[in-house]
């Protein structure tokens, strides 16, 4: 059902899944331990926000205690995706890494049968279906035999549920403060978290080159408009529609790969990139949702709750 002057939830996805298409790219450019690349960048994603939350500082009075509670455990799963991942990218290829994420879809439908009794139809399986396939037919070939390529594809799996759990926790949070606040909240718990992990570890926290420094701010910046801007979209989709669009994610990391870093691909591949684009493009059509004309000029409000 469309409404004049509503957008779909279509644009705002499309720009999430290529900006966070660089992740893979800027992890493969840096040296740096895992930990430190995922501290760092959420630390920076944190101070670049300060000035938007500053402005809706009074939101802070509408979280109670057990919000506080779920807030941290958010940032916590966030942290740990993020270690997780980028260990399996220091081990294996963008393809075989990235591919692991075609089965946050089913994770998180479980996760939300499990949590919240949501339900799915089976047109939506089906295209969810379509699309793990295209995505499984990206990194099929790149799927290392090598112990480290294994402990690599076993990293990124975990990190697939752990950032169900970050959006699980999300999708109840969300609704009641604005998604700047979420959004700010969570990557400052899981900077600390990242902190205490590497301080308690004995990681070397500075020394590192300008180059470093450079794809830390690049990684709080590019890729992570794509948490911001699913963080916004939990106001109107369940975590499983969100958790489908990361689908593009090995499409878009995996053609980077190719013109940026040498990573080949083959003829298949590139039909399993068709087969996912395909998938994504039905399934969200199916759960497409039109956002207001108030949310575009800033004025809806939810509960009485500003979004924005």
């Amino acid at each position: 059902m469309k409404q004049e002057g509503s957008k779909s939830i279509v644009l705002p996805l499309t720009i999430s899944i290529i900006a966070i298409s660089f992740s893979a790219i800027f992890v493969k450019w840096s040296d740096a331990p895992a930990s430190i690349l995922s501290m760092y960048r959420m630390w920076f994603a944190s101070i670049l926000m300060v000035p938007i939350v500053w402005k809706n500082r009074h939101e802070f009075k509408k979280i109670i205690k057990k919000d506080w509670f779920f807030l941290f455990f958010s940032g916590f799963f966030l942290a740990l995706h993020f270690v997780l991942w980028f260990g399996s990218l220091k081990l294996t290829t963008v393809a075989s890494s990235t591919i692991i994420l075609a089965l946050q879809p089913i994770v998180s439908l479980i996760g939300g049968f499990l949590f919240f009794k949501e339900r799915t139809t089976v047109s939506a399986l089906m295209t969810m279906g379509i699309a793990i396939v295209g995505a499984m037919m990206i990194g099929w070939g790149d799927f290392g035999l090598s112990q480290d390529a294994i402990m690599g594809d076993i990293l990124s799996f975990f990190s697939v549920i752990s950032v169900v759990g970050y959006l699980l926790i999300g999708q109840t949070i969300v609704k009641k403060v604005s998604h700047w606040l979420y959004s700010f909240c969570v990557f400052f718990f899981a900077s600390i978290v990242l902190t205490i992990y590497n301080v308690s570890t004995g990681v070397e926290l500075g020394g590192y080159p300008a180059k470093e420094w450079g794809i830390f701010l690049l990684l709080a910046t590019v890729p992570t408009v794509s948490h911001v801007i699913n963080n916004w979209l939990l106001n109107y989709v369940n975590a499983t529609t969100i958790s489908m669009s990361i689908l593009g994610e090995p499409v878009g990391s995996t053609i980077l790969a190719y013109l940026l870093l040498h990573e080949h691909l083959v003829s298949w591949q590139i039909a399993g990139g068709l087969l996912v684009l395909l998938g994504v493009f039905f399934f969200l059509s199916q759960q497409r949702k039109p956002i207001p004309e108030a949310i575009q000029k800033g004025t809806y409000t939810r509960n009485s709750k500003t979004l924005g």
